[in-house]
């Protein structure tokens, strides 16, 4: 009797057992850590691989094709620029994808993430907010300036369904000429930069969006754009040790969750030359083992010609990608299910055991950093209510602390005729492009005249304000001119002899207005199209408070 009651109760256990493994899945109660193991013990070699890869979309809505990917069990999604006008059709197509995740064997809910750093990258547009950015924050310098705009920033997109934002940039503006960095970055300071950086992260975090820093590691001393080509950065170990990795020791000792791996190359530091996010030194020997990081690593799009130029073939680099000691691979395009991206990489799996291991060690860190996040009551709704979005974007709380942010990063870089008071300011001609910019304007200097031409304008439009705005501006005695790019640039140079007063309010990278010292006055802003900065430039202009922005980086 005793022996028959030993096989019922083992029998039972392992009913149990079998029961409980069988039922397993992502909103299962256990520990974090073993869940996810349990997981991934038994995932296939397909489902493993699928929850590195994160694709984009480029229609308004989702395509039939990505979604097959999210039945196969893709981790994660990415949401680009080019269709998200309509936040509204932004939520619903994440709220669609989540419910198909949803119906996987696991239930494992997806990453969506985006490019919402702040200043002129904002992937999510509608009625999201234009903000001062990076190098505004870094020219105020406060650390509590680049917390609440990571906050409020998070706060937006996290109503969208958003949980991962690509950001905070710590890039070192070491490069002035850069065309893809430029006020992208908090400034010249590395110490400053993992300051702000960090602090950016912590905003995003206590949001409730996971921040990723960007790009590994570092891409402020090149001029070139790595989706065109590799940028090679040839510098020496000891002038990387102590410039480009301080940030990246800051964040990992605040245990940041993501970093973005850049396909940029270092030649004095990985001899073979290797972008660094196909490379084993610097993301598992450097960034993992010698820097300690234990949180997630994320490529750049892998479809920029930085990372294929190097590894060849797109499957190459995505196995080089993995192999390196990337967990999620990154592709602004959705991927044929026939690609050899995904065929080759899956045969790689049952053919290579070391490799199937990296595989799965990748997977395992992106669920169980899924678990800590969706179970942490601070997610992001997978299924955001579309009705609420209008309250919540643009955030009102953020609007009224953008403007005192841009007020504080306001800098006075030349004040031979400061403050224009209106009322001594004579007659004011307004050069520029934006509405914002006029209505500022005309608010303080009631009767300005108006002169506009293109934000992004090419040389036939140029060329036509050159011509004419020196037979305009005769009737005029002080001109306020905005910058924002080179054609802006020579469009200013033609008042060097005016005998007028000339005020330059720029409003992008502060080096574009260095050949205009001779102008009487210069106001920096750092922002692209961002009004609550030209309110601050022309309120600073027009006396109401006193600017004490200082440039983020010196003039050589």
């Amino acid at each position: 009797m005793q022996l028959k009651r030993f096989f019922t109760a083992i029998s039972f256990l392992l009913t149990l057992s079998c029961s409980s493994v069988f039922s397993l899945d992502f909103w299962s109660q256990m520990p974090n850590e073993q869940l996810a193991r349990n997981i991934v013990d038994q995932m296939t070699d397909s489902e493993l691989l699928s929850q590195t890869f994160m694709f984009g979309w480029a229609g308004a809505e989702p395509g039939e094709l990505l979604y097959q990917w999210v039945e196969r069990g893709l981790g994660s999604v990415k949401v680009f620029g080019w269709n998200t006008d309509d936040i509204h059709l932004v939520a619903k197509s994440i709220s669609s994808l989540q419910n198909s995740a949803a119906k996987n064997r696991f239930k494992i809910p997806l990453f969506v993430a985006t490019d919402q750093e702040g200043g002129w990258i904002r992937h999510v547009k509608g009625d999201t907010s234009i903000t001062p950015g990076n190098m505004a924050i870094g020219a105020a310098g406060y650390p509590v300036d680049s917390w609440y705009s990571a906050y409020y920033i998070s706060r937006e997109i996290k109503a969208l369904g958003i949980n991962m934002n690509f950001a905070p940039t710590i890039d070192i503006f070491t490069n002035h000429e850069s065309s893809i960095i430029g006020t992208r970055s908090f400034g010249e300071d590395p110490y400053k930069v993992g300051i702000l950086g960090a602090a950016f992260a912590a905003g995003s975090s206590a949001a409730g969006v996971i921040p990723t820093v960007k790009h590994f590691p570092g891409h402020g001393d090149t001029s070139l754009d790595s989706h065109g080509k590799l940028p090679e950065i040839n510098i020496t170990s000891d002038t990387f040790k102590k410039r480009e990795l301080v940030p990246y020791v800051y964040l990992i000792k605040e245990k940041v969750p993501a970093v973005m791996s850049g396909h940029l190359s270092f030649p004095q530091i990985d001899s073979s030359g290797a972008p660094a996010s196909l490379s084993k030194y610097f993301l598992t020997d450097l960034l993992r083992n010698q820097l300690g990081y234990e949180g997630l690593i994320i490529t750049d799009d892998m479809m920029m010609v930085g990372a294929t130029i190097y590894a060849g073939t797109m499957s190459n680099a995505f196995k080089m990608a993995l192999e390196a000691g990337n967990d999620i691979i990154l592709s602004s395009t959705t991927a044929r299910l026939n690609e050899a991206l995904w065929t080759s990489n899956l045969d790689l799996m049952s053919e290579d055991a070391d490799f199937h291991e990296r595989v799965k060690d990748a997977a395992y860190r992106v669920i169980k950093a899924k678990l800590e996040y969706f179970k942490s009551g601070n997610s992001a709704p997978l299924n955001p209510n579309a009705q609420s979005l209008d309250k919540a974007i643009p955030d009102k709380e953020g609007e009224a602390f953008f403007l005192e942010q841009a007020c504080r990063s306001v800098t006075l870089e030349k004040a031979d005729y400061f403050p224009v008071l209106p009322e001594n300011a004579g007659r004011v001609l307004l050069l520029g492009s934006l509405n914002s910019f006029f209505e500022e304007g005309k608010k303080r200097y009631k009767n300005a005249g108006v002169f506009r031409y293109g934000y992004d304008l090419g040389p036939n439009e140029t060329q036509y304000a050159i011509d004419n705005i020196p037979t305009f501006m005769n009737a005029y005695d002080t001109i306020i001119i905005c910058v924002n790019n080179e054609n802006h640039v020579k469009i200013a140079n033609i008042l060097k002899n005016s005998k007028k007063h000339v005020i330059v309010l720029s409003t992008m990278s502060p080096v574009l207005v260095e050949s205009l010292s001779w102008a009487d006055t210069i106001l920096l802003g750092y922002s692209w199209r961002c009004d609550f900065s030209f309110k601050a430039m022309l309120s600073a202009l027009a006396g109401e408070y006193q600017p004490g922005g200082i440039k983020p980086y010196s003039q050589e």
